[in-house]
């Protein structure tokens, strides 16, 4: 069996694609949480600063379709997931160093800051966009849910070795030795991602469509996008991951301040709240894909079933939390925030496999524009969540006066985007039926579906 006319990856191709995802994770757990902290507590910086300095690491993420429209063109991913993260290792350095510099003078310590996290952003979009769409057209359709877990699964474990081992070597806290560990974590991921690529690929994958014809000149950026902008499945799939993940990550900021303004937790039970609600994540995607790797040769549910149902779960799991509100003294919190976790982790994990199943339809070698643009919509999504969550409380607590009624709007308003995602999954999910449908009948008789006659 081949993809894409090449030998599909096993599972250890795919485990090593996972560790570019944990050297991935480690920089950037480091360049978001780490470096965050020391500009708010050490250098005693307006919280905000990091907030924007994250954002831009999102904003810059706009230019994925263009790294993905690279690949494709080139025919080959790894040098984009290579170059990506040699970028990201720069600016992950050059994060390290402008914070330091911080130290002595604030403007060019923030001018630097911009600059490195501009980097970030660079190296996230093009090494990741690259990864998955790697994925996409070396993987065989029932091993995409198991993939995906894989790969987020690493990811997930090099955020926690970094935190751990690299947290542990920050003490004393020092600026230099701040640079000196960040400097070392970079360099160990890059060096990861060398051994993980090399090799795995194997040779040119496929010739572009405008190369095929040499009298035809290679398309423009902007004719693709075009295209690629203009299938009716690839657009309606970007306003789903759009619309799901603003409503997944605008918990984000606001789930911890909920637990304390609401039920009374400690900074410390917050903590382990969020925790729970982690472990829940990762147990969804377990669950997603031992289904999809399934039992004696038999899969249980498809992605997109999973993908609407863990769209429903979630936003019911919303509805619940906003309701506990009122009644913080018998509510279960802890089950119900490892519910909403375990309802996230299987909506994403098959949101991904569906994007990688998604991402080879079409023809055209458009997979990388079609994973940037998806992977575009996700990071405006990402950034805006955190605004939008942190925005909704504020306002409406200062319009009500009441804590309460302000984060039980906020929940509500999430459960209603998940149930709204779960609706836009189904009838994508419907369209894709009938479009096989039809191929299958103009194949097998001749017929077009739902037309009668020779």
């Amino acid at each position: 069996m081949t993809v894409h006319g090449q030998k599909p990856l096993g599972w250890f191709g795919i485990v090593r694609l996972g560790l570019v995802q944990t050297a991935l994770g480690a920089i950037v757990i480091l360049t978001t949480s780490t470096l965050n902290r020391v500009m708010v507590v050490e250098l005693m910086l307006p919280a905000m600063l990091p907030g924007i300095l994250v954002g831009i690491h999102y904003a810059v993420q706009l230019s994925r379709p263009r790294w993905g429209y690279g690949s494709d063109m080139g025919g080959r991913r790894t040098p984009w997931i290579i170059g990506g993260m040699a970028v990201l290792a720069l600016g992950g350095v050059g994060a390290s160093l402008s914070v330091a510099l911080m130290a002595s003078s604030t403007v060019l310590g923030i001018v630097a800051a911009t600059l490195a996290f501009i980097a970030i952003g660079v190296g996230v979009g093009a090494s990741g966009t690259s990864l998955l769409t790697l994925l996409a057209v070396r993987v065989v359709p029932h091993r995409r849910a198991p993939a995906a877990t894989i790969v987020w699964v690493m990811m997930i474990v090099g955020f926690i070795l970094t935190a751990a081992i690299a947290g542990g070597q920050l003490d004393p806290f020092s600026m230099t030795r701040l640079v000196v560990v960040t400097s070392v974590v970079c360099a160990l991921a890059f060096a990861l991602t060398l051994v993980a690529v090399v090799g795995l690929e194997g040779q040119r994958q496929a010739v572009p469509a405008a190369a095929e014809t040499s009298d035809e000149p290679r398309p423009s950026f902007r004719q693709v996008i075009g295209e690629v902008w203009a299938e009716p499945k690839a657009r309606n799939f970007s306003i789903f991951v759009f619309a799901s993940m603003l409503a997944y990550s605008t918990q984000d900021l606001i789930l911890e301040p909920f637990a304390g303004a609401i039920y009374g937790y400690t900074p410390g039970a917050s903590t382990q709240l969020a925790g729970t609600q982690h472990g829940g994540v990762l147990l969804g995607m377990i669950i997603v894909a031992l289904a999809g790797m399934g039992f004696k040769g038999r899969r249980f549910g498809s992605l997109q079933a999973w993908t609407v149902g863990g769209c429903v779960a979630s936003g019911l799991a919303l509805f619940a939390l906003a309701i506990s509100s009122r009644f913080p003294e018998v509510w279960p919190l802890q089950a119900n925030v490892f519910a909403l976790g375990l309802a996230n982790g299987a909506f994403a994990v098959a949101a991904i496999g569906s994007m990688m199943s998604l991402a080879s339809e079409g023809g055209k070698n458009r997979e990388g524009v079609r994973m940037g643009l998806w992977g575009a919509a996700q990071a405006i999504a990402f950034g805006l969540g955190g605004l939008v969550g942190t925005m909704g409380i504020d306002i409406t607590r200062a319009i009500t006066g009441s804590a309460a009624f302000a984060y039980t709007t906020v929940f509500t308003l999430e459960g209603v985007v998940f149930l709204a995602s779960a609706l836009l999954a189904a009838r994508i999910g419907m369209s894709h039926l009938a479009e096989k449908r039809n191929r299958l009948a103009v194949a097998g008789d001749g017929y077009l579906s739902g037309v009668g006659g020779p």
